[in-house]
């Protein structure tokens, strides 16, 4: 890993947020806040934790106008690929989190290595520094990769087959999106196919084979486009880019179905309902100053548009400019600078809006249970309140309140159930990691060893209001341990790195188990009661997929990609993982290149199977 131009690793130090006294909540400032690049040398910071203040009072300001400085809704920007925090790079400026991360649903993996042409790592990045562990000192170091944290004397966390037969893979391209506001019908055929190189040419004994590869066939705008997705629904993978959301068959590639939007795809949610129904977000015009307002239903089985509806304003400052997208069971929930709305996946119908009171949700996180980030009216913008709440998802209201310390701001859900969160000081630069009970109260606080640095991958944008709580891969968790990666570790003159299990019950390690050599293994998600993990490709080693024991010990590979396509692999920018149905898929994160021929030279997708 690199470090971005003109960043030094500056030293920090970190707290973790005690569970306050109760009181009165204060209403909420606009979350949220544009994000800088950070200083080049932050100055050493004290390791004592922070204490609880007595509740704030009455009183603060509004964001300013558009085009002055912003209000002070939460200092501290959401990582959510949807958006990072001020210290250290995400993986790229634009790779959207992984949808799927430790839930039930296929996870995303690491970002690889950048190809020519792609963006430039610049803007702020996800969760930024400190240390999640209590009274010891931290360093936050910025990669172009992911933000690395260094925790001195706790834990380190970065916020930043083989047949005789050789079948030829089939290598397709992206049809450009039809001016015709009609969906493909699904028959299967698709078009701009072509049987081209076999890629199974040099596959080895026990390798997977290249099911199909992907290249991209679309006229993107000059700064290129994300990519959404992938979202998995029976024998059909989907994912959005631009001005399209396109279904293909997962054994062959073949396109299924197109659906053409008439402006930018601009949000999404992790994962679609349990029946495949999805809500993406549509601007709401082309125009440079067009807002995400537009919702818009899609049933991923056949690609045919639902309900479509304008999410409306609800004041002067309720920027629609960045949303963020959850779904739990048939809710599908908008969150935003001041305000949030539920609705019903189904038929569109609105469930709840903002709820009354001083404290005001901006960010969900969905799936088995839904979770709300909320931001409280307090007497000093510097020093934030922030409240984490289960509610539910038919009629918005909470089942349970936690509040952290005052200048704590929640981050990121690495875990729904369990309820895993991370939070960050930025005051003071520092991180944590809590897990929170069923009934909401305190389960524990994350703590391990010094010489350990982690780095959970949750993507990152230029958002600069809204914010996504879901995504990350890097972690996972089963009901009584939480797993998470560390940074490579290059000492030994190639990379590594290991997986440390964590007791819930007392935020102490139970193990760690180091990546096969010169490997590095990032976790998915659960599978079976076994951690999955991607082991990253190098240019002379195939990626694979494997499981890891909830003991422990060394992974498992269940599919091993081939060793002779791995410099294709390894070269996916921003790049997003999912395996279900015995087969991985690898999608690059974002599509931009330096003129239009290389442009439609970018790999978008590949895929790996027996």
């Amino acid at each position: 890993m690199t470090q971005p131009p003109s960043q030094q690793p500056p030293q920090g130090g970190f707290g973790a947020p005690q569970e306050p006294p109760q009181g009165t909540p204060q209403p909420p400032p606009p979350h949220g806040q544009p994000q800088t690049p950070p200083p080049a040398q932050p100055p050493q910071m004290p390791p004592a934790p922070p204490q609880t203040p007595p509740p704030g009072q009455p009183g603060y300001g509004y964001p300013q106008a558009p085009g002055q400085a912003p209000g002070p809704y939460g200092q501290q920007p959401g990582p959510y690929g949807q958006q990072p925090g001020p210290y250290g790079q995400q993986p790229g400026p634009y790779g959207q989190p992984g949808p799927y991360g430790q839930q039930t649903q296929p996870g995303y993996g690491y970002p690889q290595q950048q190809y020519p042409g792609a963006p430039v790592p610049g803007g702020p990045a996800g969760p930024g520094g400190g240390s999640p562990f209590k009274g010891k000192p931290a360093m936050i170091i910025g990669a172009a990769v992911a933000a690395l944290l260094v925790i001195g004397g706790g834990v380190v966390f970065a916020t930043s087959g083989g047949d005789d037969k050789k079948p030829v893979a089939k290598k397709t391209t992206e049809a450009e999106p039809s001016v015709s506001p009609t969906v493909d019908e699904g028959d299967g055929n698709g078009d701009g196919r072509e049987v081209d190189d076999d890629l199974n040419a040099g596959r080895k004994a026990g390798e997977a084979k290249v099911l199909w590869l992907q290249t991209n066939d679309v006229d993107l705008p000059r700064n290129g486009a994300d990519v959404y997705g992938p979202w998995l629904v029976g024998d059909t993978v989907v994912k959005g880019m631009y001005r399209t959301v396109s279904g293909y068959s997962a054994a062959d590639g073949k396109r299924k179905w197109t659906l053409p939007l008439p402006a930018d795809l601009c949000a999404a949610p992790a994962q679609p309902t349990a029946d495949g129904k999805l809500v993406i977000g549509v601007k709401d015009s082309t125009k440079d100053s067009a807002d995400c307002a537009v919702l818009q239903m899609i049933d991923l089985n056949t690609g045919k548009p639902g309900w479509k509806k304008t999410v409306k304003q609800n004041s002067t400052w309720d920027l629609m400019s960045d949303i963020g997208l959850a779904i739990s069971g048939d809710t599908v929930t908008v969150g935003r600078t001041s305000n949030s709305n539920g609705y019903r996946v189904s038929d569109g119908k609105e469930l709840f809006g903002k709820p009354a009171g001083n404290c005001q949700p901006f960010a969900f996180a969905g799936g088995p249970k839904l979770i709300a980030a909320g931001s409280c009216r307090t007497d000093d913008i510097e020093n934030p309140q922030h409240q984490i709440q289960e509610i539910d998802p038919v009629s918005g209201k909470p089942k349970w309140t936690y509040k952290p310390a005052r200048g704590w701001e929640i981050d990121k859900v690495y875990s729904v159930s369990p309820l895993v969160v991370s939070l960050t000081q930025e005051k003071k630069k520092q991180w944590s990691i809590l897990a929170i009970k069923e009934n909401g109260t305190l389960r524990s606080q994350l703590d391990g060893d010094d010489e350990d640095k982690f780095s959970p991958n949750c993507g990152s944008n230029f958002s600069i209001f809204g914010e996504k709580l879901e995504g990350c891969t890097g972690v996972a968790a089963d009901a009584n341990t939480f797993y998470m990666a560390t940074e490579d570790d290059t000492s030994t003159g190639s990379r590594t790195n290991k997986v440390v299990a964590f007791n819930l019950n007392t935020g102490k390690p139970r193990w760690k188990a180091a990546a096969p050599a010169e490997r590095v293994m990032t976790p998915l998600r659960m599978e079976g009661g076994n951690v999955l993990l991607y082991l990253e490709a190098s240019y002379n080693k195939g990626g694979a997929i494997a499981t890891l024991a909830p003991t422990g010990g060394a992974p498992t590979v269940v599919l091993q990609h081939p060793e002779s396509t791995s410099g294709i692999e390894s070269t996916f920018y921003s790049s997003k993982i999912a395996y279900a149905g015995g087969r991985s898929f690898i999608l690059s994160g974002r599509i931009s290149a330096g003129s239009d021929k290389e442009e439609k030279e970018q790999k978008t997708m590949m895929v790996f199977g027996k």
